[in-house]
C-alpha cells in the first residue's frame, strides 16, 4: 500500500480538508521528548489561554 499519495477522492472531501488544515496548524506545537524522538512520542504544547477561551466559547454555543 502506497502511503505517500493522497487518494484523489479525499481531496474533494470537506471533512478531509478541515482535518488536514487542523493537523497542519498544530504540527509546529508538537514537541518530541528526547528519549522518545525515534518513536515519535511526545506532547502537544499549549497554544495559550486564547485557545482555551475559544474552545470553551465554541462548546457553550453548541450546548446552548
Amino acid at each position: 500500500m502506497d502511503t505517500t499519495t493522497i487518494d484523489p477522492k479525499l481531496l474533494n472531501s470537506s471533512l478531509f480538508q478541515e482535518l488536514m488544515a487542523e493537523g497542519l496548524a498544530m504540527q509546529d506545537r508538537f514537541a518530541a521528548e528526547p528519549v522518545y524522538a525515534k518513536t515519535g512520542h511526545g506532547y502537544l504544547k499549549s497554544a495559550g489561554v486564547n485557545e482555551l477561551k475559544k474552545i470553551k466559547k465554541t462548546s457553550q454555543q453548541k450546548a446552548g
